[in-house]
């Protein structure tokens, strides 16, 4: 479902692709360390890339930090939730973000960055 590309190389490929801006990426399980993660770069950053997985589904947490910080949002999830699972068709995450890009692969991250241009 996910491809068999490792994320490390594929952000040293966009890095490339994008080199006049400054891209930072950071990954987490843990629902708490994304919050504290959102919360730190929200007001700093000029946008966040949030790919929380099945937490869009479940965080309330979550969904509040994303709509505390003044860095816009946009959500990316690599498969398309709405041809996956009914309980997948639900985001915390979407009406707090600027937009949602999804079902395109790894290439959601790269639309997602063309979008903060």
């Amino acid at each position: 479902m996910y491809g068999d590309q490792n994320f490390d190389d594929f952000f040293l490929k966009l890095q490339n692709e994008f080199s006049a801006i400054k891209l930072d990426f950071f990954q987490s399980n843990i629902e708490g360390e994304l919050i504290d993660k959102i919360q730190e770069v929200g007001f700093i950053y000029d946008g966040i890339i949030l790919n929380a997985a099945a937490y869009t589904h479940t965080s309330v947490g979550i969904s509040d930090a994303v709509k505390s910080v003044k860095s816009p949002v946009v959500e990316v999830h690599i498969s398309n939730t709405f041809a996956r699972e009914e309980f997948r068709h639900k985001s915390f995450l979407s009406p707090n973000v600027k937009g949602v890009i999804q079902g395109f692969g790894l290439n959601s991250y790269r639309l997602a960055i063309k979008s903060f241009l």
